[in-house]
């Protein structure tokens, strides 16, 4: 994507890094508890235009985080539609039902001016795709220009952005909470494990997101330029056994670390 004019936005005043959405993820569960033990992450600083973002730290699902799975109910980063957030409190609800609505007033409400500037929500895959950024908007300045700052500054990161094409359909995860969001999805890693160049690379990606907020807050000038863009063509299932629905076919070898990237969205 060509970006050949000047657009001027609002500060992001408010900015929330978010980890353990999925609770055996476990580089982004450990990056946040690292930065809340920080107590010099931001520091404030007395030139107002010089201040950087409010950063929330937030660990989006402790119940499954406890227990090192995906989620306990119900998958947390689906349950963030205008009607699951707005539908009644029970307490016979889903967990994670009930923490969606939790997140959503901490860091919304979705949709609304008191919503957070951004959201930049921390994921692991086992496929073996680098670094990407999946997003629901393919036209987000804001988005766009962190992707090319996180290219500009982590050059032997093998990066993506991928635009997460829902069309009619309403977005769901967490990151659409945020005026602005996306996910920061990295790997290969297994779940329920941490490997250090994974979270190492997270740690440095983060950093450079927040480093890319202060100096936009700042009054930088970001030159335009090209983004590729990835985005979904169609949906490929398995091939099924048509009495049971069991899958009956695997990758072929020789096809499977070329097709990784692309199994990741049946799972995200």
């Amino acid at each position: 994507m060509e970006v050949d004019k000047v657009v001027h936005l609002p500060r992001l005043s408010r900015v929330a890094v978010c980890g353990g959405t999925h609770g055996n993820e476990l580089s982004g569960v450990y990056l946040v508890k690292e930065l809340l033990k920080a107590k010099n992450v931001m520091k404030e600083d007395n030139d107002d235009e010089e201040r950087p973002a409010s950063v929330l730290m937030v660990l989006s699902n402790p119940w499954a985080m406890q227990q090192c799975r995906r989620y306990v109910n119900t998958d947390l980063n689906r349950c963030f539609t205008h009607a699951a957030l707005s539908g009644p409190v029970s307490k016979k609800d889903p967990y994670e039902m009930i923490r969606s609505k939790e997140l959503n007033a901490l860091l919304g409400p979705k949709g609304s001016p008191e919503a957070v500037d951004l959201v930049c929500d921390l994921h692991n895959t086992t496929s073996n795709m680098g670094l990407c950024l999946i997003a629901y908007s393919d036209c987000d300045w804001i988005c766009l220009h962190i992707f090319r700052y996180l290219q500009r500054q982590m050059p032997d990161i093998p990066m993506r952005y991928i635009h997460l094409d829902v069309s009619s359909k309403e977005s769901y995860s967490l990151d659409s909470v945020g005026k602005h969001g996306f996910a920061m999805e990295i790997g290969p890693q297994p779940h329920g494990v941490v490997r250090s160049n994974i979270y190492t690379t997270m740690k440095h990606g983060v950093q450079h997101v927040l480093d890319w907020v202060r100096f936009y807050n700042s009054g930088t000038v970001f030159e335009g330029g090209f983004v590729d863009v990835y985005t979904t063509v169609k949906n490929m299932d398995y091939p099924r056994d048509s009495e049971t629905g069991n899958i009956t076919a695997a990758i072929h070898p020789q096809l499977q670390v070329q097709s990784e990237m692309y199994l990741h969205f049946f799972i995200y």
